[in-house]
């Protein structure tokens, strides 16, 4: 499935050959660099350009499924200005980083717009993927409507344990206990829906999506775990820029640039 999807597309190749050099990059760091350096800063200030390329690329592919007049072509688009909206954090943060040379960034921030952004528009977009899907038919099960409520409130309860449990509320920055809490209440939403999404999808296009909207929800849990990652790091005051959070969102993006990709090569075989 990714083999054809590499084996047909130059563009595949680029963001593959992309990661490959970010993941090269960061090895030298953490082996021969110091915590939060120059090449550091650089480091978290490029590998964002794999989430760009992705949104960009998302156009082109979103209009192989008819764009905005089909649900499949809106449900690529919101998956690709996912991808941009955690660009536009990305470049706040590393001009945090890089220009300001604060370390960690401050949070919340402007970036948080665009992470924070990137929220609804994939819960939007997996919703559109759902529809797309025939997931509302098999809603009417009663296995499905028992996986409907139980894969969310799981998401809600390991989000709860991992992050909040040991939440200490400062009212006096009411911002930060809103994102605190959206973040991971927003992203379990947005992976138990991709999760039911797979799950109850089962004849779209005789079954060819299946394998395909796997990878979307692995890209998805992917970024809920590095957001996780970040809001956990900062909380105890250990993130620095360029360390394993920023590799995560890094294999978060170049994953969901991928699944975007992927779906480009279902469109042209359903031409043939």
């Amino acid at each position: 499935m990714l083999l054809e999807t590499i084996k047909g597309n130059n563009l595949a190749k680029i963001v593959i050959t992309l990661f490959i050099g970010f993941t090269i990059w960061w090895l030298i760091l953490q082996f021969f660099f110091p915590p939060a350096s120059d090449s550091a800063k650089l480091y978290g200030s490029l590998y964002g350009i794999i989430a760009l390329l992705g949104g960009i690329w998302s156009i082109s592919v979103a209009g192989k499924w008819g764009g905005t007049k089909s649900v499949m072509g809106k449900s690529i688009l919101l998956f690709g200005f996912g991808l941009i909206a955690q660009e536009f954090g990305q470049v706040i943060y590393s001009y945090y980083n890089y220009i300001l040379k604060l370390d960690p960034p401050p949070y919340p921030s402007i970036g948080d717009i665009g992470f924070f952004g990137s929220i609804p528009l994939y819960i939007i977009g997996v919703i559109y993927l759902a529809k797309a899907s025939g997931v509302k038919i098999g809603l009417k099960s009663f296995a499905s409507k028992i996986q409907a409520a139980l894969i969310p409130l799981s998401m809600l309860v390991l989000g709860y344990y991992l992050f909040l449990r040991d939440y200490e509320f400062d009212w006096t920055s009411p911002l930060t206990i809103f994102l605190d809490f959206g973040y991971p209440l927003g992203q379990a939403i947005y992976v138990s829906l991709a999760i039911l999404t797979y799950l109850l999808s089962k004849r779209f296009l005789g079954g060819i999506m299946k394998g395909r909207i796997l990878i979307i929800l692995f890209a998805l849990v992917i970024q809920f775990i590095s957001d996780y990652m970040f809001l956990y790091q900062t909380i105890h005051e250990s993130w620095y820029v360029g360390g394993i959070n920023d590799y995560v969102y890094m294999s978060a993006y170049f994953v969901m640039t991928l699944a975007l990709l992927q779906l480009n090569t279902v469109a042209l075989r359903l031409r043939e």
